[in-house]
């Protein structure tokens, strides 16, 4: 009983870490923009490189499944996010640029599989599980900012990387001397194989809601990426030295996923995408209007609050609309989030470069959340003739 305590808490740290290690790419670029004397679209680079690790870890991580091996692939992907951050203090650009990716790779295999670890510990509270389990991801979100603040400079990383790669080489070590047993996971029905699963990515529906998650993540990451630039280049003061705009994007996306079940005693799933995305767009056009920091988080806090419940829900759109083992043929779905991160986050650098204005390269992210509307519209016309 104390191991399987033990485990829990080293998983709950390493995904807590994590969260750091997923957005410390967005706050770290004006510190490598200026070490490396970067544009805004060489800096863009950064993003596919990472994301692109992501999708290969994210695929990767079924083949572990298939053994079985879920705190392998935890193992290694904390000692791969440790490898990328240390990379990233290198003196060469593809160097840095190369440890992005590995960074990508480890959080690619640690994020699912440590989902599923402790999904396979809790089978009686799955839903509370989870839950606990994210909310640590949020919380590394939100510190990320000052913890960078507190440990770089203004052309150096100083100790960030190295303070996040040494608990990350310590836990996966933990979890080695521990092993690899746990609860007894749950087996795939050998039915779920045969033809009588529903074709999923047969239907146009599918692939719809994988369209949503491919913009709303790319939103996501797009303005949890560029934020914090974005922030440098408007004037004025913010509220306290160490309340970011970026802060209090993270801190209203975590508060926002605490008070949606709140919502959800009033509202159905499409009604809350409907009250999200609106909630976003009004944030987005703050932003982009914003004369001042203040402003500017002002329109940070709205919008963080606003996609705090999108993604979940899409998650459990599809997982309701397609059965209870659709989350085991969800691959496309995730796959298609990642590639939006990738795509957005670079976009947004490209206009930027060409228009000479970062400004209007945020407005990327208007441009999505509108889309995201008019999918959402369909996508809810849709649930109506199904009876949803």
């Amino acid at each position: 009983m104390p191991q399987t305590q033990t485990r829990k808490a080293i998983l709950h740290v390493i995904f807590f870490l994590s969260g750091i290690t997923t957005v410390l790419i967005g706050q770290i670029l004006p510190i490598l923009a200026r070490r490396f004397s970067l544009g805004d679209l060489e800096v863009s680079f950064f993003f596919p490189a990472q994301f692109a690790g992501s999708l290969f870890g994210t695929f990767f991580t079924s083949q572990f499944a298939r053994r079985d091996a879920y705190s392998s692939a935890t193992v290694i992907g904390g000692l791969l996010m440790a490898a990328g951050m240390a990379m990233m203090n290198a003196d060469s650009f593809s160097v840095c640029l190369a440890g992005f990716t590995v960074n990508g790779v480890g959080i690619g295999l640690t994020l699912p599989a440590i989902n599923m670890l402790i999904l396979e510990m809790n089978l009686g509270r799955a839903g509370s599980a989870l839950s606990v389990l994210n909310f640590c991801w949020g919380a590394g979100a939100i510190v990320c900012k000052p913890f960078v603040d507190a440990f770089g400079t203004h052309d150096s990383l100083g100790a960030t990387t190295w303070l996040l790669a040494a608990p990350l080489v310590l836990a996966a070590c933990i979890l080695i001397v521990l092993g690899r047993k746990t609860a007894d996971a749950p087996r795939d029905d050998p039915g779920d194989a045969d033809g009588n699963s529903v074709p999923i990515w047969t239907t146009p529906l599918a692939w719809t809601i994988a369209f949503f998650n491919l913009i709303h993540v790319g939103f996501e990451s797009g303005i949890g990426g560029w934020l914090t630039t974005y922030t440098e280049r408007v004037p004025g003061p913010p509220l306290a030295s160490w309340v970011s705009p970026t802060l209090l994007y993270f801190s209203f996306f975590v508060l926002g996923r605490g008070f949606a079940p709140v919502l959800f005693r009033f509202l159905n799933e499409n009604r809350m995408l409907i009250l999200g995305l609106v909630i976003v767009l009004a944030g987005m056009s703050i932003i982009l209007a914003a004369s001042s920091v203040l402003v500017l988080s002002l329109g940070a806090t709205v919008a963080g609050f606003g996609t705090s419940w999108i993604f979940p829900t899409n998650v459990a759109r599809f997982s309701q609309t397609f059965g209870p083992t659709a989350t085991r043929r969800a691959m496309p779905l995730f796959i298609c989030g990642t590639l939006g991160a990738a795509a957005s986050t670079w976009l947004i650098g490209f206009v930027s470069d060409r228009t000479g204005s970062l400004n209007s390269g945020m407005y990327v992210l208007l441009v999505s959340v509108i889309l995201l509307l008019a999918t959402q519209a369909y996508l809810g016309t849709q649930g109506r003739r199904r009876g949803q």
